[in-house]
């Protein structure tokens, strides 16, 4: 079994699959190879079994190429909570930070803003959590993905669902993980979440006071540390 210590995502050359990334194969400096899919590698993060998914749940497995084994960016950055993008400017992967100017910061970090509700909005919120009695304080995500934009909130027989272009966030007295296999994490401010696929779509579900709030991103826009960066700014509507 390979064991992925955090220090290796350093090393970009184990990289391969990036979302975001498919215009790089129209370049001139791409070159065919023969290589395989080497399903006898099986890997541990942090001393756990851990098998990578792309951003639709099917499982990927390492490539071996002249000796050398390959693993997909992204799946490992997501599991490891690094950040991870594609510059297609430069054509470069980011992982981890950045440095500039000697101030290193995270990108995930950058590509979060603020979410700031128009009073409409607002009121549209507080009218479709009033349905529900004992839980008529409406819950909102107060950051969103940059470039992401709020739409709308609507209300059914097991909670609220408001949804952005890029994500949508369910709040519910019931926990919708039941029955499925999960994995569990622990957020940036201490709240113990888990990740569960229902479908075709990784869902993170965690508890916030008296209610649980699921988020997932139907696109396959968010990686999961955007979306762990966001479910720690759900909070009460002020």
């Amino acid at each position: 079994m390979l064991k992925i210590r955090k220090s290796m995502m350093s090393l970009v050359v184990i990289g391969m699959t990036v979302s975001g990334a498919a215009g790089v194969y129209a370049g001139s400096n791409m070159q065919k190879i023969t290589a395989y899919l080497n399903h006898s590698i099986g890997l541990k993060v942090n001393g756990t079994t851990y098998t990578p998914t792309d951003s639709n749940g099917k499982q990927l497995a390492p490539i071996t190429y002249q000796n050398t084994t390959y693993l997909p960016v992204r799946a490992l950055a997501d599991v490891l909570k690094v950040p991870v993008q594609y510059d297609s400017k430069t054509g470069q992967v980011l992982i981890g930070t950045s440095q500039s100017g000697g101030t290193t910061t995270p990108q995930v970090s950058v590509s979060v803003t603020e979410v700031k509700y128009s009073k409409e909005q607002i009121k549209e919120m507080t009218k479709a959590f009033a349905n529900f009695e004992h839980f008529e304080t409406a819950y909102a995500p107060q950051q969103m993905i940059k470039g992401d934009t709020y739409l709308k909130t609507g209300a059914s027989e097991d909670g609220v669902t408001l949804r952005f272009n890029h994500m949508t966030v369910n709040v519910s007295p019931r926990d919708y993980s039941d029955g499925y296999e999960s994995k569990p994490v622990t957020l940036s401010n201490g709240t113990q979440a888990k990740w569960y696929t229902p479908d075709k779509t990784p869902m993170l579900g965690f508890k916030v006071d008296d209610r649980i709030v699921t988020i997932r991103s139907e696109d396959h826009s968010l990686s999961k540390a955007q979306i762990e960066k966001i479910a720690v700014s759900v909070a009460k509507l002020k």
